[in-house]
Formats: C-alpha cells, sequence, structure tokens
C-alpha cells in the first residue's frame, strides 16, 4: 500500500470517526482508530485534513476539538461522484450492473424490494 492510499484509509477513518462522534480530540480519534498511529501522527494527519478543508476545530481551554468541515450527505456524494468516474465512466447505470452482477452477490427479495423503492421515489 502506498503512502498515498495509506493517508487516504487513515482520513476515511478519521472522518467516520468525527461523523460518528460530531467532534473529537486528537486523543479520542487516535482511541477510535483500528491499529492507531502514535499521537503525532494522529496530530499530523489532523493538521493535514484541515489544510484539505476536510475538518475544522475549535478550542476548549487548551485542547483542540476537531469536527467535520463538509456534511457526510456531502462527503458521501462526493465521494460517490469519484467513484463513479474513476470506474465506471460517469454513468450510474454501470455501477448498479456491478453492484447487481450474480457472480458477486446475491440479494435478498428484501434488498430488491428497497431498491425499487429508491427507483419509485425518483420518478
Amino acid at each position: 500500500m502506498s503512502n498515498a492510499e495509506s493517508l487516504a484509509k487513515r482520513e476515511r477513518q478519521v472522518m467516520d470517526i468525527l461523523y460518528r462522534r460530531g467532534e473529537a480530540t486528537a486523543q479520542e480519534v487516535m482511541e477510535d482508530m483500528p491499529e492507531p498511529p502514535t499521537y503525532s501522527a494522529v496530530r499530523a494527519l489532523l493538521a493535514t485534513m484541515m489544510e484539505k478543508g476536510l475538518v475544522e476545530y475549535r478550542k476548549d481551554s487548551r485542547r483542540y476539538i476537531y469536527r467535520p468541515a463538509v456534511p457526510e450527505k456531502k462527503a458521501k456524494r462526493s465521494a460517490l461522484k469519484q467513484l463513479l468516474s474513476t470506474f465506471f465512466d460517469g454513468k450510474p447505470e454501470k455501477l448498479v450492473a456491478a453492484l447487481l452482477d450474480p457472480k458477486d452477490q446475491q440479494l435478498s427479495t428484501e434488498e430488491i424490494e428497497r431498491i425499487r423503492t429508491l427507483i419509485d421515489k425518483k420518478d
């Protein structure tokens, strides 16, 4: 795994933690991470994420409390658009076809029904 992939993975982990908690200190983020890096690495990661506009902070006496700078729904949409353009030529139907490929997985009747409901809401 390259450093860029590792950083992206850690960034996703931090965002998941912050979305779940709402806000957290670097220590809390570190405690929630699987196989956490050092405290200073978490602080450096949060600083990088602040520069990218992913996270913001407020000061509470001497502690920095971090929170997502982007609403979760907007972040998900952005990630999905990137996924679509990178792997599926920007075509949602190609993504759905990949998800529905019987060689990859079998959907339950309930899952198919939920998908139909979502599609019907779009009409």
